[in-house]
């Protein structure tokens, strides 16, 4: 079985707030100003967190695990346009039919990616099938809520209560993972216009890296892991932390050995 943790990190799209509140002349910057005001008035001041279609993709990073290969990495290069971030997201599905997981995919990434997608003109015929020609996929597809083909760990651990959902970061702290580090999604709009696309990056793979982790111990306490197949499948992941040669990735595993139980 292939699994495919997933994230992403958005900005506002401008370019569609342009056109749509006609906003021609204005900055980027500006037009960013504009679509929050506009969002708070329709939430009467209680968020400025713009609706999933004005979301514009700048980072999709996975963990890919198999039997015999697990990595992490963000998907193509930083200078990469949204449409190749979600094309090569998609061929990843493609060629793998993983299971994707997630912490709330099916509340935030899963939408965006969908609406920016349908933007781009981004085929998937493998994400978007549901039994019409592949029978498996009745039962099990990447679409319905309640089939594990993706897996939204937010989802399925509050047992489908919104009442009951918890921030990543948090369970994340719960459980003993190193959670955010130094940077959330909050600061994203900030350090994307300071040209910190990189940092950007690396927040986002160490996003997945909590996730697979979570999934780990989701794994263990339905019975697909023995506590020493856990414990297998976390040193499997410290190993690869050591070998990446990355910063941010020895940070994480230096926090997580920190902070651990």
């Amino acid at each position: 079985m292939t699994t495919l943790v997933f994230d992403i990190e958005t900005i506002p799209d401008v370019d569609s707030g342009r056109r749509i509140y006609n906003l021609e002349g204005l900055t980027d910057r500006e037009v960013a100003e504009v679509m929050f005001i506009k969002r708070r008035q329709d939430t009467g001041g209680n968020s400025d967190f713009l609706r999933h279609h004005l979301h514009r993709i700048i980072a999709i990073s996975v963990v890919l695990a198999t039997r015999d290969k697990l990595n992490v990495w963000s998907l193509g290069e930083a200078a990469s346009g949204e449409a190749e971030l979600i094309q090569r997201f998609f061929e990843g599905v493609e060629k793998y039919t993983p299971v994707l997981v997630s912490w709330n995919g099916h509340g935030f990434d899963l939408p965006v990616l969908h609406y920016r997608a349908l933007l781009h003109g981004v085929a998937s015929p493998r994400y978007w099938e549901t039994g019409e020609d592949d029978q498996a996929f009745r039962w099990n597809n990447y679409l319905s809520r309640y089939h594990k083909r993706h897996t939204d760990l937010m989802d399925i651990i509050s047992g489908y209560e919104y009442r009951a959902v918890a921030p990543l970061n948090e369970i994340a702290g719960m459980l003993g993972f190193p959670g955010k580090m130094g940077m959330d999604g909050g600061r994203v709009w900030d350090c994307y216009q300071n040209g910190e696309i990189e940092a950007i990056r690396n927040y986002c793979e160490t996003d997945v890296l909590n996730t697979y982790l979570i999934y780990l111990r989701y794994e263990k306490i339905r019975g697909r892991y023995s506590e020493s197949e856990h414990h297998r499948e976390c040193e499997r992941l410290k190993q690869m932390l050591r070998g990446a040669g990355r910063a941010h990735l020895h940070e994480f595993l230096r926090i997580w050995d920190c902070v651990a139980p």
